[in-house]
């Protein structure tokens, strides 16, 4: 008998191919429904996969890449679309190769992997307190506020500690530090950056666009390009929620943004002469507006210093080369990344170096297995992070399908 803590994405990947094969599955899940974080999952579409190749999907790994080479070998995301194809779910693929239901709805994900678990018991607000080994009775016991129950191999996939609500509590890594394994610190990724400048405030919800958002953090750069914007306390969008995979265990992080990343320095000056010549009795305010966001233009010029009323012909060599400057390094004012609830994903978890990247069974107890989010792995947004989940599943249930059989 198996034990699977958690029926989200993970759980019922592993449930649904476990039953399958005719193994007698228990699923716990602390909340009202199994998949509650499916549901909000890609704003409530759900983006299962993202149809490339195997090479893609690791460069698209941000923590724990060599460990997922062999999960994303058994079950690559063609294996994933055609798994959920063959459970009669339809698929289409939009930009960036993203994979969703065709009928835009996460909750049809959920049916599909339901549909596979039919052959197992699923107890729904019941939330395992706790996980023990009987060395007497070669049992694991499974503690939940209704009882305690007796199985042959426990499988942990409560994800991590993002969207709380939805019941990832982090009570993965307490199961996993009782049997003595290492936790690597949770922290948030794929999140909204929070900023010290103050005037952050007054331009919340100002977008950018095609700008490169450039970070030096512990003395390495990272720089991405598209969109961004600002937040009442920072900024947010898919070029942020990129880079906070890359910073969130920095301790020295200094950000600027590039206006005009396709222009060099030298190219901007000279298209700043042409308009000033072009508009000599203009104010910098006009000139400026043809270069940013209408609504960014007062912040741009407080600072650089100079008064947005200035007429053109006024503005000295050594201001325009500010602005230029400007232009290509706008410094912000870093602070910390928004909080780890607030994350789409969860960086850290357990261990990686006590799991056995073939199968997911811990190195530390035998019978015992992590898979989804729980583990130390975290990808950039795309559909790879679910991927995460359904190939770690997919590892450990033909593991111990395969044990018997051998």
């Amino acid at each position: 008998m198996i034990a699977i803590i958690g029926g989200g994405a993970a759980g019922l990947m592993a449930g649904g191919l476990l039953s399958q094969s005719g193994k007698e599955v228990t699923i716990f899940d602390g909340n009202e429904k199994c998949g509650k974080k499916i549901y909000i999952t890609g704003k409530g579409r759900c983006n299962l996969t993202n149809n490339c190749d195997k090479e893609e999907y690791l460069s698209n790994v941000v923590g724990g890449k060599k460990f997922m080479m062999g999960a994303i070998n058994r079950f690559s995301p063609a294996d994933c679309i055609e798994h959920f194809e063959n459970l009669g779910l339809k698929l289409k693929i939009e930009r960036g190769n993203r994979v969703f239901p065709l009928s835009d709805k996460a909750s049809d994900v959920t049916k599909a992997l339901l549909s596979a678990c039919k052959g197992c018991e699923i107890k729904l607000n019941e939330k395992v307190e706790g996980v023990a080994f009987d060395q007497k009775g070669n049992k694991f016991v499974v503690k939940t506020g209704k009882g305690k129950y007796l199985f042959d191999k426990v499988i942990v996939a409560t994800g991590g500690k993002t969207y709380p609500l939805t019941g990832s509590t982090g009570d993965g890594y307490t199961f996993a530090r009782k049997f003595g394994h290492n936790v690597i610190k949770p922290c948030p990724a794929l999140c909204a950056i929070e900023l010290q400048d103050k005037f952050v405030g007054r331009i919340m919800g100002l977008p950018l666009k095609n700008v490169t958002l450039n970070a030096i953090a512990d003395g390495k750069k990272h720089s991405f390009f598209g969109e961004m914007m600002f937040t009442d306390k920072g900024i947010t969008g898919p070029i942020v929620l990129t880079l906070s995979s890359y910073i969130n265990r920095c301790a020295n992080v200094n950000l600027s943004i590039d206006f005009k990343p396709a222009l060099s320095l030298e190219e901007i000056d000279k298209r700043l002469l042409r308009d000033f010549d072009a508009n000599l009795n203009k104010n910098v305010t006009y000139i400026l507006r043809g270069l940013l966001p209408k609504n960014f233009v007062d912040v741009f010029l407080e600072k650089v210093k100079i008064h947005g009323e200035k007429k053109v012909n006024a503005v000295t060599a050594e201001e325009r080369k500010k602005i230029g400057s400007l232009l290509k390094r706008f410094d912000l004012d870093y602070k910390n990344l928004y909080p780890l609830e607030s994350g789409i994903i969860t960086s850290g978890g357990v261990d990686l170096k006590e799991i056995n990247p073939k199968t997911m069974e811990s190195k530390l107890q035998k019978g015992l297995y992590f898979i989804g989010e729980v583990l130390d792995i975290d990808c950039l947004t795309g559909g790879f992070n679910l991927q995460v989940a359904f190939s770690t599943a997919y590892s450990c249930a033909k593991s111990l399908i395969e044990e018997e059989t051998c």
